[in-house]
């Protein structure tokens, strides 16, 4: 089993301790973060010393921490790109095959009109072309600032299953929101996603983050 936490940080400001506190008693092997400032890179690098954080000082950084070696690169995307981190079975014995973790953050829609919406269409149109060019097991996860009901995430569903979806149909519920106005707010929307192509979904959650307005997923994943 491969457990796997996506977790936006709200521009640098999550309690940094307590978000790694919290990851290492899940016993998280893969974080991929978006909105990742300094602080928070430094404690989460404590507790998963592999893959690659890129922290920025406006809190705009993402980044893909891993409890062993990985190889994590960039995916060239318009407005931010995308972080690729790539298990192997060598160092992932668990692992019956190599599998892909894609950290994706799109642009807010609300955000510099019209501008934001050519960069979403561009991020999604250079996510098809990989996604359309690679094969194996993989995760897409992240922000992606866009509920079910929008093109962006309609698209790139189209192409996985939502481990979300998934876990809730299993269980005759709806899937969790995981976005509110601000920290202490009900979650009102559903826009952290985790699509997976080739891998068992055993089982997701929603877990309140302290200081950021997005709550974290954790998903179980098996090939």
């Amino acid at each position: 089993m491969l457990r796997v936490i996506s977790a936006n940080l709200r521009l640098g400001r999550a309690d940094a301790d307590a978000f790694a506190a919290w990851v290492r008693h899940e016993g998280a092997d893969v974080v991929a973060v978006q909105e990742l400032g300094p602080r928070q890179a430094e404690a989460l690098a404590a507790v998963l010393p592999h893959g690659k954080l890129e922290p920025t000082a406006d809190g705009l950084g993402m980044g893909v921490a891993l409890l062993r070696p990985g190889d994590v690169g960039r995916l060239a995307l318009p407005h931010r790109d995308a972080r690729v981190a790539r298990l192997c079975p060598d160092d992932w014995p668990e692992l019956a095959a190599p599998v892909a973790i894609v950290n994706v953050h799109l642009a807010a829609p609300h955000t510099r009109v019209p501008r934001s919406w050519l960069d979403r269409r561009g991020q999604v149109k250079g996510l098809e072309a990989y996604l359309a060019a690679s094969a194996g097991p993989r995760a897409l996860l992240g922000d992606f600032n866009a509920t079910p009901a929008w093109p962006a995430y309609r698209r790139l569903a189209a192409l996985f299953d939502d481990a979300a979806r998934v876990v809730a149909e299993r269980h005759g519920r709806a899937p969790a929101p995981t976005w509110g106005p601000h920290p202490r707010a009900p979650r009102l929307l559903r826009i952290d996603h985790v699509l997976v192509d080739a891998l068992d979904v055993s089982d997701f959650r929603v877990v309140a983050l302290a200081g950021s307005d997005h709550s974290a997923v954790v998903v179980d994943l098996a090939v």
